[in-house]
């Protein structure tokens, strides 16, 4: 494999797709878990849609944090291409593709959002409107998770990706396509078998472990121009 010296974008295109997956980690958490997560319960549409009308900056601005994820998402998802093609370009040109496919399925979901808000602006003339929110609330879920499996798949050729070339560490490799097998499964259980998705939930921290290591990596060796890590 060619040093970074060699390629001298090589470098620059590390240091920035780590930016971008910072952003994304931090964007897509904060969406999920630290903003959403506390207003939906998707057993309770009365409670979910009283902790909504409460707090509708914050549901907005969980809303935000998704679209700069996707934004953010296209981006690297271009990056890693360009980083790792010279070495595979068929492999590459999967994983974008893949990444990119989730990136337009989890977009596309957050219309289930917005039509959950509206139902809820629109309680005082409709009926159910709370029931009907929830139905769309859960679509949303169902959504993202539609979106995982494509993220899984493309999790799964870049631990082949990273694991093949010498840019990396293999354990970086390992870590992601380990990433990947848990996205296709957590995401199977939400359509296949929901009642077992609490019980898998913690597995999930194995995904931000390895992608928080692979994007500090990124970070890291774009910085320093090293080749062996």
């Amino acid at each position: 494999m060619p040093a970074l010296t060699a390629r001298p974008d090589l470098a620059r295109n590390m240091r920035f797709a780590g930016l971008l997956y910072l952003v994304i980690i931090i964007t897509g958490l904060s969406a999920e878990i630290g903003l959403r997560a506390p207003l939906i319960d998707l057993g309770n549409a009365d409670a979910t849609a009283a902790a909504i009308l409460a707090a509708p900056g914050q549901f907005r601005l969980a809303i935000a944090a998704d679209i700069v994820m996707a934004l953010n998402d296209a981006g690297l998802a271009i990056l890693l291409y360009l980083i790792f093609s010279p070495m595979a370009r068929g492999l590459a040109l999967s994983a974008m593709v893949f990444r990119l496919i989730q990136t337009v399925v989890i977009v596309a979901s957050l219309m289930s959002l917005l039509t959950g808000w509206l139902l809820l602006a629109r309680a005082d003339v409709l009926v159910d409107a709370h029931t009907l929110a929830l139905i769309f609330f859960d679509l949303h879920a169902h959504g993202y998770d539609l979106g995982l499996v494509f993220f899984g798949i493309n999790s799964l050729i870049m631990g082949l990706l990273v694991w093949r070339s010498s840019l990396f560490a293999r354990a970086f490799g390992a870590g992601l396509a380990i990433a990947g097998l848990v996205y296709l499964f957590g995401s199977g259980l939400r359509f296949f078998a929901p009642e077992l998705a609490p019980v898998f939930a913690p597995a999930y921290a194995l995904t931000i472990l390895a992608e928080t290591a692979f994007c500090l990596r990124l970070l890291l060796q774009g910085s320093t121009g090293h080749e062996d890590f």
